[in-house]
């Protein structure tokens, strides 16, 4: 019984590490599901996918991850980066809302020096390996 005490301490701990990070999630979130959009609980993520607008396409990117929470431009968009989302929702969970700096600090000093800042960005490359080895 004690260890799965430890357990559930450890992951409210994990929560409330990444908890800044959510927080923002959770307001990008609101106006999505208040306009239309679905949102859902997997795995102790919560996932918004965005109503059917059509200017979402013009967004740089089809997915995103603040903390606990997921943010989708459609249910299809979440269904397919689901792994890789949470691969990042576990960076949150280890670096807390440090994240929010560390991820454009990497693609800035990666950009500097030439290289690709989102491909060669090592939080995308550990979320695309570990997600392509889970399939």
């Amino acid at each position: 019984m004690k260890k799965r005490d430890a357990l559930a301490a450890l992951r409210r701990l994990r929560y409330l590490w990444a908890a800044p990070a959510s927080a923002i999630g959770l307001l990008l979130a609101l106006p999505l599901w208040l306009a239309g959009g679905r949102a859902q609980r997997v795995n102790g993520v919560l996932e918004v996918a965005a109503p059917p607008w059509p200017h979402l396409s013009r967004l740089p990117f089809c997915a995103i991850t603040l903390g606990h929470v997921v943010l989708g431009i459609s249910p299809a968009v979440l269904a397919h980066w689901r792994q890789h989302e949470h691969i990042h929702v576990r960076q949150y969970e280890r670096w807390g809302a440090l994240l929010l700096l560390a991820y454009p600090a990497a693609s800035l000093w990666l950009w500097l020096r030439g290289r690709r800042p989102y491909l060669d960005n090592p939080f995308e490359r550990e979320a695309r390996g570990e997600a392509a080895t889970r399939r």
